[in-house]
């Protein structure tokens, strides 16, 4: 399975990267697939790098903050609009209870059919999962302040060069403070792509909203994970500083994501 690292801007666009946005392509022994977590702000211009939007298999929403979704409505406009018709299905699009209607009100549009013409929407179920070609993908319930946000659990079986299937789990844990959601949801994982918006000693105030690079190493220790990768960094949080500060509590390789970087679970 490849990460491709399409933003990881925290709340809003960066310089040099959208907001959150991440590609994963597998193999099922057939074909290959791809999928997307999150089409947040800026990201639909910077995907198109990286794939054919037509290639697309599925997308999987962590919430509905802008940051994580909005760039759906400009993938509504590439599906109706494109000359000589868009060349297959619908999208399925997996998100939040109120996934559509948001969509649908932010481009202006009548809830029906609001975007259901181009897009396939289906609701989470707290852990209950979905499968899409070789991706098994389950939702945890995590600690954001919003209705519904969730971290995904992304398991992977794809054949080997000695034929013998090998499974990799990537955990992404979308916007989250501390939670035993967030925990059960890394549970092994092979990759860890956490969030890590706030500082230590400069954000200690605001609880239940996001991680510190402290708080996301710990919550990879406790998971047992392999790989940290952290993610969703705003412009005025410092990588150098929360990459420091998750060392300490967590024994496997930490980094920080970039942009356009891709990475193999």
């Amino acid at each position: 399975m490849k990460l491709t690292i399409v933003g990881c801007t925290g709340s809003f666009p960066g310089p040099g990267s959208p907001a959150s946005c991440y590609l994963l392509t597998a193999h099922d022994g057939e074909r290959t697939w791809k999928i997307v977590m999150d089409l947040g702000s800026g990201a639909l211009g910077a995907i198109q790098r990286y794939t054919d939007l037509e290639d697309i298999d599925a997308i999987f929403l962590t919430h509905l903050h802008p940051d994580h979704c909005m760039d759906l409505c400009g993938l509504h406009v590439a599906v109706r609009w494109k000359p000589g018709g868009w060349g297959r299905d619908r999208i399925p699009v997996w998100g939040p209870a109120a996934t559509a209607d948001r969509m649908a009100t932010a481009y202006g549009l009548e809830l029906d059919p609001g975007m259901h013409e181009e897009f396939d929407f289906t609701n989470w179920t707290e852990r209950q999962s979905v499968t899409v070609g070789p991706y098994t993908v389950t939702p945890f319930a995590v600690n954001h302040p919003v209705e519904e946000a969730y971290a995904l659990r992304v398991e992977v079986t794809e054949p080997s060069d000695n034929g013998v299937p090998v499974t990799r789990v990537l955990t992404y844990s979308g916007d989250t403070d501390s939670c035993a959601g967030l925990e059960e949801a890394a549970k092994d994982a092979d990759l860890f792509l956490c969030e890590a918006a706030f500082e230590e000693g400069r954000d200690d105030d605001i609880k239940d909203v996001h991680l510190t690079g402290k708080r996301a190493g710990e919550a990879a220790a406790a998971a047992g994970a392999r790989r940290l990768l952290l993610t969703h960094i705003p412009v005025w949080t410092s990588q150098t500083k929360v990459m420091a500060e998750a060392k300490p509590v967590f024994n496997g390789d930490v980094a920080v994501a970039v942009a356009g970087v891709h990475y193999t679970v």
